[in-house]
């Protein structure tokens, strides 16, 4: 059969790529969103490497993006989240992507979604995140009426620099389970089968993450993700772990149900500061970190950190009573940015947590990224894999 081509643009947002259209331009039935995407970015592929479509093997860079007009009187955008199995024909919508959050102000002001005035040094974007129902502000600088994209900061992962991007979370606490502690304690014990009774935390703020110890799984916190990946014991041990983390926090269930499901909530292991080595050989030196993380994304140990994953630490390193709390540097002032190494670099985030009534309530978090728009045009999807497409369209799209 044919194949039909989409309108889309290809963007860097952080440490992550995405293709990202325009809601206008993809059917209004949702249904056929994600026979679209699959076919887009080149799942299921059994071999883990989508060579026939977008996609780069990896999860961070197996993502969909969808930007419209706003759906909500506070902000500016609609932007939805795609998250693409590599191995499986499944698209997840549970969780949002910071990173590629970083290029949905930059991508709405360059396609003229959102209007800046003209002459305008500076765009401010409320961005509303339909998976999380929650708000981000984007702050960026523009030139000549597009957003800038060259600058001096310079992100862990990302080679070279570019304009910084600010995004701000605005009360970030419940974005997949509807409370900051889905338990309602800081700190809980799963029994995990397989693993035993682990002391661990579970938060929800930006996305829903499970927090345990280094140690306890006989880890120092350091491991590089190629390492962790042919460890097949602790890979299932995570696994497992995530599993139970996903009933007690009320996502699925069952543990059976989380080990078939991608998405939330992440998991990962924490250490306090300490020397550690990056992807690229570069020293990190412990005096220069508050904290240590590694991530599992979707079933994969990440090379860097899930960006709204690393403001839901930053959180949780706020949460007196956490595992995270306590295997953070001690500082004196409680506002200053938390500094997170991971197998990249080290992460800087701002993270307002407060205790209001006896209840813990994250105010905000906020990062900085940079953003790219590296190509736009059509993106090619095989006819035969779109039935839903071709049905809805019936011959309008352009066929090649």
């Amino acid at each position: 059969m044919k194949q039909l081509k989409l309108p889309a643009v290809f963007m860097r947002g952080g440490t992550s790529n995405a293709i990202v259209f325009r809601q206008q331009d993809l059917p209004r039935d949702r249904a056929a969103w994600d026979e679209i995407f699959l076919a887009a970015i080149g799942s299921p592929d059994p071999y883990g490497r989508q060579l026939d479509g977008m996609g780069g093997g990896v999860s961070s860079v197996s993502k969909v993006c969808v930007v419209g007009p706003p759906t909500r009187p506070d902000a500016d955008i609609d932007y939805t989240f795609a998250q693409v199995q590599v191995k499986k024909a499944e698209v997840d919508y549970s969780a949002n992507c910071g990173n590629m959050s970083s290029a949905m102000g930059p991508f709405a002001v360059d396609e003229g979604i959102f209007k800046v005035g003209a002459g305008s040094k500076e765009a401010v974007v409320r961005i509303h995140n339909t998976n999380t129902k929650k708000i981000i502000q984007a702050r960026f600088n523009m030139d000549e009426g597009l957003s800038e994209v060259d600058g001096d900061l310079a992100i862990p992962g990302v080679s070279g620099t570019g304009s910084p991007v600010r995004l701000e979370f605005l009360q970030p606490g419940g974005a997949s389970t509807g409370k900051l502690l889905p338990t309602g304690n800081v700190s809980d014990v799963l029994d995990v089968p397989g693993v035993g009774k682990l002391t661990v935390s579970m938060v929800d703020a930006a996305n829903a993450t499970v927090f345990v110890r280094a140690a306890d799984l006989g880890l120092t916190g350091i491991e590089m993700p190629d390492a962790l990946e042919a460890n097949t014991a602790i890979m299932q041990k995570l696994a497992a772990i995530r599993a139970q983390a996903a009933v007690a926090m009320g996502i699925t269930k069952t543990a059976e149900e989380a080990l078939k499901k991608g998405g939330t909530p992440f998991v990962g292991f924490i250490a306090g500061p300490q020397d550690a080595v990056t992807l690229t050989g570069d020293k990190l030196n412990e005096n220069d970190i508050d904290l240590t993380a590694r991530m599992l994304s979707n079933g994969q140990p990440h090379r860097a950190l899930p960006l709204t994953v690393t403001l839901c630490t930053a959180v949780a390193a706020r949460i007196e009573g956490s595992v995270v709390h306590a295997a953070t540097r001690a500082v004196t002032d409680k506002n200053a940015p938390i500094r997170i190494a991971m197998p990249s670099g080290i992460l800087t985030v701002a993270a307002d947590v407060k205790l209001k009534d006896g209840q813990w309530h994250a105010e905000q978090g906020a990062f900085y990224r940079t953003q790219r728009r590296l190509f736009e045009g059509y993106v090619y999807v095989r006819a035969s894999q779109v039935p839903r497409l071709v049905a809805a369209t019936r011959g309008k799209l352009k066929a090649a």
